[in-house]
């Protein structure tokens, strides 16, 4: 009712209009039975034709109207209504935490989104046009055969049900098969979005051949659910064109010998036929309806899975929701985390830790050590299971996820950029800069130098990903990005292992002149992009195992003299 609600004319005016449409079909067949009746007595004549086709004429140009207003209103209200499904769902995605998405999958998020919402939306708009107009065929018939003759009217309590218990077994053997197939298409745009997502790493590995074999497993189990569940639809077809004939067939048998007896016109036998076809053809109306409404059911349970889905992350508890970061200063208190709740491992462990304002920390560890999740609880991109993360001294979770995040830039470790322009991207660090403070903003990050040697300058259209420009000068673009967001705290998590060593010394220099009032956390591989640091924190399997500045864990962290040693070639004596 949420999203029929603002709409409620056009659901209540679609139908009504199919009414119309209903009652010229229901008099047709009456109106034709007289011309039949008054030409086989001999009493028909031009002027009583002629007002009968007039009468036909008016009747098809009202149903014609009521048939397209129905079609246009139940358009109208289908469409309007599966937008703010869509709007609601896509709203509801970009609440969720990244476990929520893990959750769900990509493809199948993207599915629900588009494919899901299509057969809801087809099915609401089948069912404006079907919900009367079918019983409306349906009891308008039965009153009319009755009328016509009570007795041959009994026919109708052999074929219905016959026909409705037949219908409701391949219903109920189709729904799950629909299910199934919604669950393929969902393999099939994940198999087909990682790919081209990654097609540069395809094509470097030679693994095309792979990739195809890939999608053409993902595509025939589609087929294969499609023909599946399309059987049952096939099935139907046939099984209620044979109770139509079949009940057709049983009156002309019953009510050739009325005709003969002289208790039925033969107009009247035509009419009755006529009626026939018209309820029969009703239920088979009902009963595609209903086929398609458990494909649309099936949609419409996965949409609503991801409606009532809880994110993990919310700031409704917020006790603070107006306090903005004003320091940066960080703590970790018994910090633990694990990505999947029941696992023992522990990502991060018991991790205490203070980062004072507007200090430079360079952390640095092994590949899967817990850096990059260590600096993801900062901005809540995940919230610990154990302990709590401080920002000025208040939890994370009494900011409102707006302000927190608004304090807080950070660069990942795999850098995006969106279709559109240069400019378009760094302004996503403020809207509102000025042309100067964006420009200001690439200088400091060192990306002014090659934007400028593009045609365009700022203009320039990058491609989805920003794959038109090299790893570097993407990895400077998103710095740029966060920069001129003017944060109070600035995360970099490896976002510099693609720039060359003297473009990186340049970026540092630019954070002790430019961010003095930020604080810096510095994620790296490289020993030489954080040996400046104010503190360096050294990790190891989710926990802290040495801090201090560069020349103090050279004399007493056992790990950080093997990173050193194995980089440079040099040991510290």
């Amino acid at each position: 009712m949420k999203y029929i609600r603002p709409y409620m004319k056009w659901f209540i005016i679609g139908p009504v209009c199919m009414i119309v449409e209903v009652i010229g079909e229901v008099l047709m067949p009456k109106l034709l039975a007289g011309v039949i009746n008054a030409g086989n007595a001999g009493t028909l004549t031009v002027g009583s034709s002629i007002g009968t086709a007039l009468e036909m004429i008016l009747i098809a140009l009202l149903m014609m109207a009521g048939g397209v207003g129905g079609c246009y209103f139940a358009t109208k209200a289908s469409v309007n209504f599966a937008g703010d499904i869509r709007d609601d769902l896509y709203r509801k995605i970009q609440g969720f935490s990244f476990a929520n998405i893990d959750r769900f999958s990509t493809g199948s998020l993207v599915t629900r989104v588009t494919n899901d919402v299509t057969q809801v939306q087809n099915f609401v708009a089948m069912l404006m046009r079907m919900a009367l107009r079918a019983p409306g065929m349906m009891i308008g018939g039965l009153i009319m055969a009755i009328r016509i003759r009570p007795s041959l009217a009994t026919v109708f309590l052999v074929s219905v049900p016959l026909l409705l218990v037949t219908v409701g077994f391949i219903i109920l053997t189709g729904f799950p098969r629909f299910k199934k197939v919604q669950t393929r298409v969902d393999g099939l745009n994940s198999t087909v979005q990682e790919n081209i997502t990654n097609v540069r790493v395809v094509k470097s590995f030679v693994r095309e051949k792979f990739e195809k074999s890939k999608f053409a497993k993902a595509n025939g189990d589609l087929k294969d659910s499609a023909m599946s569940a399309m059987r049952v639809v096939i099935f139907m077809s046939p099984v209620t064109t044979f109770f139509m004939y079949a009940t057709i067939i049983a009156v002309i048998w019953f009510g050739h010998g009325i005709v003969l007896d002289g208790g039925m016109a033969v107009g009247d036998l035509s009419a009755f036929v006529n009626y026939v076809s018209q309820i029969l053809v009703s239920l088979v109306m009902v009963t595609f309806l209903l086929m398609f409404s458990s494909r649309a059911l099936a949609s419409g349970k996965r949409i609503l899975e991801v409606l009532e889905e809880e994110s993990d992350l919310t700031d409704d508890n917020a006790a603070h929701k107006d306090l903005t970061v004003k320091e940066g200063r960080i703590e970790f208190r018994n910090v633990s985390f694990r990505y999947y709740k029941n696992s023992a491992d522990k990502v991060l462990d018991n991790i205490d830790l203070t980062i004072e304002p507007r200090s430079t920390v360079g952390i640095i560890g092994s590949t899967g050590c817990g850096k990059s999740t260590l600096v993801s609880m900062i901005p809540r991109l995940y919230d610990p299971d154990e302990g709590e993360v401080l920002i000025d001294g208040v939890n994370v979770k009494d900011y409102s996820l707006y302000n927190l995040r608004e304090g807080v830039g950070m660069v990942l470790q795999k850098n995006v950029l969106f279709s559109g322009t240069i400019e378009e991207n760094l302004r996503w660090g403020d809207e509102d800069a000025t042309d100067d403070e964006v420009t200001a903003a690439a200088d400091a990050a060192q990306a002014d130098k090659f934007i400028s040697t593009f045609k365009e300058g700022y203009q320039t259209e990058l491609d989805k990903g920003g794959t038109n420009v090299s790893g570097g000068q993407r990895q400077r673009l998103c710095i740029a990005r966060a920069l001129l967001k003017k944060p109070k705290v600035l995360i970099l998590d490896d976002s510099t292992s693609a720039v060359d060593t003297a473009t990186e010394a340049q970026i540092r220099r630019m954070f002790n002149d430019e961010l003095k009032d930020s604080t810096k956390i510095i994620i790296a591989q490289r020993i030489s992009s954080v040996m400046d640091s104010d503190v360096i924190i050294v990790m190891n399997d989710g926990c802290i195992t040495g801090m201090g500045t560069h020349e103090m864990l050279l004399k007493t962290n056992t790990e950080y003299q093997e990173i050193y040693e194995s980089q440079t070639g040099k040991k510290e004596a």
